[in-house]
């Protein structure tokens, strides 16, 4: 790993802090403790450590439904002064602590309805889908307003577009900017041209000051973190037959034009990472993320006087990404660069300023065998807040104080037994073609090399393009079968990003064909290992991972004894281009989707399966199921569940939990191959 470090070193004393340890036998954790609401969550701290708010379980809801909570950190052990339950449709799930005393809320409620090809989902008909929207309120919690609304009246705006807008929110925020006391950068959708603007946004007048007028193909890039100036855009240019490359423009100190870069210019079917990050203050230069050099992504500084790149990477890795950096948002040490983050097999935070990495290094000291997070603090660290978590622990949050002094907030979830989970491994295995497949396995608590064989579940998450991390599982799955006997191991099959471009790459025109291999030669590593014995493996997924589980009921000779499908693709001439919120993604992934079309190999189903998805996801459709279990149904055991009110991502309701859980033990037990699994 190479970086730079200032050349002024400081210790700080080490923060001591007594950490405790339990082991128990594994008993089955129920269904419950994943279903309640967690009893804390999206902690956030105000810039000067006055304020600290977060999502919690409403009081007498029985961890069914949330509220927003609102503390003054000069009061900090009195608790929250403000308490403010979810509406009987409006759902609070996120919340963040902003400047001149306002918090931003995000809110989420059921609709069903006409969307008119706004947002996913259904271009003429109804819709069953989930709306969110941003709200500003302050401290008192009293009155939510729409944050960053343009309440103006627009002429020429048909009836149709306006209720698309009034559905799906016109606004977002941008930049915090948070050296200045009240501003922000937002930005707002424009009713005529569909396409974005971005404004300074005062936040106690609500007066705006346009910054960049979007289109069609250009977005803006970097705004400086001091007054909000837009230094660098981007746009999208045309670049030969079915080609397309992306500019990277930057403004040019001395005429205030914004120049093409060719250095930074990319092809989108090369998918070369290439992002700004930052800007130097004292030389200009810019901080640019890219796997140009390596196959790994690598921070490097960038003179646009010069249009050339430094010599040396700032910080590198030689096995995995780095994923961003740190940089200074208090006076003290404002854009300075702190640290960085490598995309390992967690993201791990790697401080080189002296004071953060003491700091963090104490922390880690006190909280041993967890990973420890820095989340917010002060001008002076007189008040940070920080979370651990660990494969067995959800996460928890505390503030440290006067460094040296830590209140607990709690833990999201306080109830779970953690002795009933057990241990976590990062491995890598060697897929049939020799490809090197980083992995991650769970094991029960207390097994052991040599004890007899589990049951296992090989378990491919979503996306494709995406990766597991290891840690506290939020899903809740993986601890959930853990602690019923189960391993789990969790393939990064080719196609995944965070382990280089070359893995991602290998994965495009693959689905159900290479990517499945890798998955099946999961099920093969766990047998050579001794975890598994090779008639006790089944598969599970979502999303992607459900694709990857109906792949495998009709791929032939099986690994497995049966599959669970949840919210599957499952017809990929059906795809569609509604499966991604991010435009320029949908361009790019939806040509790499190719392979093994299981809707057109129904017949060759070989395996027991069961399907599940949500009424209410508009990601992967509900008919992608229901045709593919009409399909297999007299040819295997197969079973569908359509889950009331369920969406496709997550937040889930306690409900959701309570209708998927049992349903997938139950089948593995009882219907999964010979006997159950």
């Amino acid at each position: 790993m190479k970086y730079r470090t200032p050349a002024k070193l400081a210790l700080a004393a080490g923060i001591v802090i007594a950490a405790a340890s339990a082991h128990a036998a594994p008993t089955p954790i129920p269904t419950e403790s994943f279903a309640k609401i967690p009893a804390i969550q999206s902690v956030t701290m105000s810039a000067d450590g006055k304020r600290l708010v977060a999502i919690v379980a409403a009081p007498g809801s029985n961890y069914a439904d949330t509220a927003l909570a609102n503390w003054d950190m000069d009061n900090l052990a009195a608790g929250p002064t403000s308490i403010t339950p979810s509406g009987d449709r409006m759902k609070f799930i996120a919340a963040s602590a902003l400047k001149a005393g306002k918090t931003l809320v995000l809110g989420r409620q059921e609709f069903t309805g006409q969307l008119g090809g706004c947002g996913e989902g259904n271009s003429t008909g109804s819709t069953k889908t989930f709306l969110t929207k941003a709200y500003l309120t302050d401290p008192s919690q009293t009155k939510f307003d729409e944050a960053f609304a343009d309440n103006s009246r627009k002429l020429g705006v048909s009836e149709q577009t306006q209720r698309c807008l009034e559905l799906a929110g016109t606004a977002s925020l941008v930049h915090s900017l948070p050296l200045d006391p009240d501003k922000v950068i937002i930005s707002q959708m424009n009713e005529l041209t569909l396409s974005a603007n971005y404004y300074l946004y005062n936040l106690k007048t609500g007066q705006t000051e346009l910054l960049f007028r979007g289109g069609a193909r250009s977005a803006p890039g970097l705004f400086h973190p001091r007054n909000g100036e837009l230094l660098t855009r981007s746009q999208i240019e045309p670049a030969g037959s079915n080609e397309y490359e992306q500019q990277i423009l930057i403004k040019n100190k001395e005429s205030g034009q914004f120049e093409k870069h060719d250095n930074l210019t990319t092809r989108l079917s090369d998918r070369q990472a290439m992002d700004v990050a930052g800007i130097d203050d004292a030389t200009g230069k810019l901080y640019i993320l890219t796997d140009k050099f390596s196959d790994q992504v690598q921070a490097w500084q960038y003179d646009p006087a010069t249009r050339s790149f430094d010599k040396e990477p700032l910080a590198a890795h030689p096995d995995y990404p780095i994923s961003g950096l740190i940089l200074g948002t208090r006076p003290s040490n404002f854009n300075q660069v702190l640290g960085f983050y490598v995309d390992g097999p967690r993201r791990e935070a790697v401080y080189i300023d002296p004071t953060m990495k003491s700091l963090h290094d104490s922390l880690k000291q006190a909280y041993p065998g967890t990973y420890v997070a820095i989340t917010g603090y002060n001008d002076d660290l007189s008040r940070v807040l920080f979370t651990t978590s660990a494969a067995n622990q959800p996460t928890s949050y505390y503030v440290l104080t006067d460094k040296k002094s830590v209140v607990p907030l709690g833990s999201e979830r306080p109830w779970m037994d953690t002795k009933q989970i057990g241990e976590q491994r990062w491995v890598t295995y060697t897929a049939r073609d020799g490809r090197k497949i980083p992995a991650i396995i769970d094991l029960p608590a207390g097994w052991k090399e040599g004890d007899p064989t589990l049951p296992a579940l090989v378990h491919p998450h979503g996306g494709p393009w995406a990766r597991d991390y290891t840690g506290w599982d939020a899903s809740g799955w993986v601890p959930f079968f853990t602690s019923r006997g189960y391993a789990v191991i969790r393939p990064q099959y080719r196609g995944s990003t965070g382990f280089g471009r070359d893995h991602w790459i290998a994965g495009d025109k693959q689905w159900g064909l290479t990517m499945q291999d890798d998955n099946d030669d999961a099920a093969a590593w766990l047998v050579s290992q001794g975890i598994a014995a090779k008639d006790r493996i089944a598969i599970f997924g979502y999303s992607y991972g459900g694709f990857a589980s109906a792949a495998a009921t009709v791929r032939s000779p099986s690994p497995f004894q049966c599959a669970i499908a949840g919210a599957p693709v499952t017809d990929l001439a059906r795809l569609g281009v509604s499966w991604s919120e991010n435009r320029l993604q949908r361009i790019l992934q939806g040509q790499t989707v190719t392979g093994m079309d299981p809707m057109k190999n129904t017949d060759k189903a070989s395996i027991p399966v069961l399907l599940y998805v949500g009424d209410r996801d508009v990601r992967t459709p509900s008919f992608h199921a229901r045709s593919f279990y009409n399909a297999v149904q007299g040819k295997v055991p197969a079973k569908f569940e359509l889950i009331p009110d369920m969406p496709h991502s997550m937040p889930w309701y306690p409900r959701h939990y309570q209708a998927t859980l049992p349903l997938m033990e139950s089948f593995l037990r009882n219907d999964c191959g010979p006997g159950g699994l």
